[in-house]
């Protein structure tokens, strides 16, 4: 009996206040030098006028306008949802008279503990013991919590590029991904480009991560192509599945095809708001069952894991 977690933006953001899309727009970034300054002030004064020449419109419909439009407009818009989501893991430090900025690594334990969200998401995965993980974020919580040792991207034994994480003892070394648990992130990573994975969110800094844009209808590009027949397989091999925080958005026509891969006797679906019906669609055949999040949820969470939904 295998057990999948399925991790959306409802995650992220109860383990580590990490914005859903609706919330992105928040600027809740701390510029480093004058370059990113401009680049905040021009996404505020373009967010502004969006908002104003389309009023009510979501925040997903002004990426999808930027996406289309091309060029800087892109470019900038992409770079502050990647910016975004890096925030929270950058730390500054001097260095040869000098203060340079940093992106928290893969196994850096001591700055790690600070650091949001990294706690709970360890905390969660102890708990779920999972055989599997999808997610559809591009934050890195997952893989911080985890270390090196705890999970793979599809391939045990990958090397990452980039360099190991401090003491300066280790800083040479790469990172190997150890694990045995696949970690399958459908729209890409903050960690990710077109040259391969690396072991920070470096990528995100500069808005050229690989990702899937979150704008309403999600396209994945030929680079993630593996990584969605990987997670083929691994939906088609589950028994049980615990979606925490999937929206089951009806115009993610891409991703609710691919879940429906997936024959589940049983769903845990965890969520305040859960999108019972839609899941039942998906699934048609599974028992589902809606709890909210932790700590409210704990012990019936507990109870479905090691009891009623084994």
């Amino acid at each position: 009996m295998s057990l999948l977690l399925l991790l959306g933006a409802g995650f992220s953001n109860w383990a580590a206040d990490l914005p859903i899309a609706r919330q992105l727009f928040d600027f809740a970034i701390e510029p480093f030098g004058p370059k990113e300054e401009r680049l905040l002030a021009r996404i505020r004064a373009t967010k502004a006028n969006w908002d104003t020449s389309h009023p009510g419109k979501q925040a997903e419909q002004f990426i999808a306008h930027a996406v289309a439009a091309g060029g800087a407009y892109r470019d900038l818009v992409l770079w502050y949802v990647q910016r975004r989501l890096v925030a929270p893991f950058i730390f500054q430090e001097g260095h040869v008279g000098r203060i340079r900025r940093h992106v928290l690594q893969i196994d850096e334990r001591s700055r790690a503990k600070g650091r949001p969200g990294i706690v709970e998401t360890a905390k969660f995965l102890e708990l779920a013991r999972p055989d599997g993980i999808i997610t559809l974020n591009y934050d890195m919580l997952v893989e911080y919590a985890l270390g090196a040792r705890g999970f793979h991207y599809g391939a045990p034994n990958q090397v990452l590029s980039g360099r190991g994480p401090y003491p300066v003892s280790q800083f040479i070394n790469p990172v190997q991904l150890r694990g045995t648990l696949p970690l399958l992130k459908l729209h890409g990573s903050i960690s990710w480009d077109e040259r391969g994975e690396f072991a920070d969110g470096r990528r995100g800094l500069s808005g050229r991560a690989l990702i899937v844009a979150p704008v309403p209808e999600k396209i994945p590009p030929p680079e993630l192509a593996h990584v969605w027949r990987a997670a083929r397989s691994l939906l088609r091999a589950t028994t049980r599945i615990v979606a925490f925080g999937v929206a089951f958005n009806p115009y993610d026509e891409a991703v609710l095809a691919l879940l429906g891969e997936a024959h589940p006797d049983a769903a845990l679906l965890i969520d305040p708001y859960p999108k019972t019906a839609a899941a039942q669609r998906v699934w048609p055949s599974a028992r589902i069952v809606a709890i909210p999040p932790p700590p409210d949820g704990d012990g019936a969470i507990r109870e479905w894991l090691h009891g009623a939904g084994a």
